[in-house]
């Protein structure tokens, strides 16, 4: 049966939605319990908000004549695209350029050595709202940023680094967890 109440948007968190922590932190394992101190928030995400691509890559075998018989899995990538707005924030630039390139803060001068670095691994928690105050975090184990887009300076468009997060598997072979919870009295 079709219920128009389960069609729903998802929204940032007035906090931030876009979290990362050191590899090996303990994962949250629901959608509404705080996120432990490790986990540094990365601010304003643009409103293009996020994308999670999670299709796998597939070959089609054809019989001789034609029709196709067989289609096998490839590769299931599953990365998250989204664009940081806020340059100005050293936690930011961090997850970014890695923490060892960064120093400083806004107050006392912040320098960034862009390098050839390989980029950290991180565990990763994106939270959101969805219609009706239902939360949804997704949790992923193990990911590091794989891919950025151009950084574009302009008097029009906001300073940001649209980057990539690219998940791998965990022990169990899972590469991010989703948990979905309706609100509760008080939450």
């Amino acid at each position: 049966m079709s219920t128009a109440t389960n069609v729903t948007t998802g929204k940032p968190h007035k906090a931030g939605s876009v979290y990362y922590a050191p590899l090996g932190t303990a994962l949250p394992t629901d959608a509404s319990t705080a996120l432990a101190a490790t986990y540094t928030a990365l601010g304003y995400v643009s409103d293009d908000g996020i994308t999670n691509s999670n299709a796998p890559s597939s070959d089609t075998v054809n019989a001789w004549g034609g029709d196709p018989v067989l289609y096998t899995q490839g590769a299931k990538e599953d990365t998250w695209q989204y664009n940081l707005i806020e340059a100005l924030n050293a936690d930011v630039l961090k997850a970014v350029y890695n923490a060892g390139n960064v120093t400083g803060d806004l107050q006392t001068g912040i320098t960034v050595k862009a390098t050839n670095d390989e980029n950290t691994d991180y565990v990763w928690v994106i939270d959101m709202i969805m219609k009706g105050g239902v939360l949804k975090r997704i949790v992923i184990p193990d990911g590091k940023i794989t891919d950025m887009d151009d950084i574009t300076y302009n008097d029009s468009d906001p300073v940001g680094y649209n980057v990539t997060t690219s998940a791998l598997p965990d022990s169990s072979g899972v590469t991010h967890y989703e948990y979905i919870k309706s609100p509760a009295a008080g939450v």
